[in-house]
């Protein structure tokens, strides 16, 4: 447990976190560029520094935006503010390396010198070397708008009770989205398109869902499985049917106690057998499956 980190924030940290904030990002609700802020970049960065350690600091609401989806609905972003961003990532610059100590190597999302592609590499050789051949394609219901402040926070503790660290972290799930004019807040939610909430959702899905797999479900399934995570995308997939039957039946409820809902219509379990002794479709939703945005078939896997 860490109960001391915020002395390693100084001048120089700071600096940093700026050079690492992204400079060409859409703007907050104050409308203020990376341009306006270098202005007097300096000044603005030991005022900062001295308003995050000293309680002053006041997080801004971020501002809402919406990206279409390929389903055609709309994915709602949260916008903060340039120097909100030059903050956060001054604190996600702390929180890094104690979790890659702790994260498991199933999670791929948001992590330094993993990728999308090692997630699927990591699940081809399951599929095809360990013949994992059914395969839960699980779907998260608004996953970013759901994570429990209460649970997180819970979680926090296990690792992290430096003051000034819990504090902004509280601020900033506190803060709320401004849009059409009002500002909305929950106990709830750690919106896209902030610095510190990959991190935030992947401190979440560890403890809910990674090490209870590791740790409880794993032992108990027959066969080969693994977990393949990235961010809230993921995928199980098993050598033995029954046991992946027997997952699914509690995967849900062990979600749905920390505030999480698996999407009823598009999650599935998949038949990802080539040749299937009781026709096509047999005790399976589905032959194929779309995990990050890579369609796999199951012509691709022989046997």
């Amino acid at each position: 447990m860490f109960t001391s980190l915020h002395h390693l924030i100084d001048g120089e940290w700071m600096r940093e976190a700026y050079r690492l904030t992204r400079k060409d990002g859409a703007t907050g609700i104050d409308g203020v560029t990376a341009t306006d802020y270098e202005k007097d970049l300096e000044a603005n960065l030991d005022d900062l520094l001295d308003r995050m350690k000293s309680g002053r600091y006041f997080a801004p609401p971020v501002r809402r935006h919406y990206i279409p989806k390929a389903d055609g609905t709309k994915r709602p972003l949260g916008i903060p503010t340039f120097e909100d961003k030059v903050a956060q990532r001054a604190i996600l610059m702390l929180l890094e390396p104690i979790y890659e100590t702790d994260f498991l190597p199933c999670s791929y999302g948001f992590r330094r010198g993993r990728s999308a592609h090692d997630a699927l590499d990591a699940l081809r050789k399951g599929i095809i070397e360990q013949r994992q051949r059914w395969v839960i394609d699980a779907d998260l219901k608004s996953y970013f708008d759901s994570i429990s402040h209460t649970h997180l926070r819970s979680f926090l503790d296990l690792r992290i009770k430096d003051g000034v660290a819990r504090r902004m972290i509280d601020k900033w799930l506190k803060a709320g989205v401004l849009e059409e004019g009002a500002v909305h807040r929950s106990g709830a939610g750690a919106p896209q398109g902030g610095v510190l909430s990959p991190i935030l959702s992947n401190i979440f899905l560890h403890h809910v869902l990674d090490k209870w797999f590791e740790d409880e479900a794993r032992p108990r399934l027959r066969g080969n499985c693994q977990l393949v995570r990235f961010a809230d995308d993921f995928v199980v997939a098993l050598e033995d049917r029954q046991s992946g039957k027997r997952l699914l039946d509690v995967l849900g409820k062990r979600l749905g106690r920390y505030g999480l809902t698996l999407h009823e219509t598009k999650t599935r379990y998949v038949d990802f057998r080539r040749r299937r002794p009781y026709g096509r479709h047999w005790m399976a939703s589905a032959t194929t499956f779309d995990f990050l945005r890579l369609i796999l078939i199951d012509a691709e896997v022989s046997g």
